[in-house]
């Protein structure tokens, strides 16, 4: 990719990025306080202040390296800190902590891609172009986020809400992977096999989406 591809692609993708994992993460937390974990309110991370959830390899380095590569938008925040046994009920209240990031995802996809319908019926504005390429990316990096974070593999939200469904032994089971989860992630990305799993889902959620809106 040519520098100045790049630096364009940079500037539309920095907001779509940024608003993604920010309230994916912010989501954890105010569903965590709902249900009564005070951990994320307490050090002041249920915030729409993308600084204190910033992660500089996550958040900057490996999305631009994606851009740049070619592969498929990828990236994480700081996880904001959830105290499970500080849960009213903590098996059955984990599902919906975990579901709370995915489910921000899928709300903002739907929005940029509102955003991208509005901006296609009237294509004249000085900012139709890069309304559409921001839209663009943003409902692709919310779906990828989406679809990413439902796998399940702990620590990744869909991780924990097989073991919030799952019987207390197999459950049990499946959260002792926790502590090797990143490393598996990470061999399956290094491998490709990451988007061998996720490309087909991506495509199908993304699909739904523009036929939903006439895209």
């Amino acid at each position: 990719m040519q520098i100045e591809q790049l630096i364009q692609t940079v500037s539309l993708a920095a907001i779509p990025v940024l608003f993604a994992i920010t309230l994916h993460e912010a989501a954890h937390g105010y569903v965590a306080r709902h249900f009564g974990d005070m951990t994320a309110w307490q050090q002041g991370r249920i915030s729409l202040n993308p600084l204190r959830h910033i992660d500089p390899v996550g958040t900057i380095l490996l999305p631009i390296l994606t851009l740049m590569l070619g592969g498929i938008l990828f990236g994480w925040a700081k996880p904001v800190p959830v105290n499970f046994a500080a849960l009213r009920r903590p098996k059955q209240d984990m599902l919906w902590v975990a579901i709370a990031g995915p489910a921000s995802n899928l709300v903002m996809a739907l929005g940029w891609a509102l955003l991208y319908k509005m901006v296609w019926l009237f294509p004249d504005s000085y900012f139709a172009e890069p309304l559409l390429g921001m839209a663009g990316i943003g409902i692709q990096i919310n779906i990828i986020l989406m679809v990413l974070n439902l796998l399940p593999l702990p620590p990744l939200d869909g991780g924990r809400v097989a073991v919030s469904l799952l019987p207390h032994r197999q459950a049990y089971q499946l959260a002792k992977i926790e502590p090797y989860g990143i490393f598996i992630l990470i061999f399956l990305l290094v491998t490709n096999l990451l988007g061998l799993i996720l490309l087909p889902l991506v495509r199908m959620v993304t699909a739904m989406i523009y036929f939903i809106f006439g895209l």
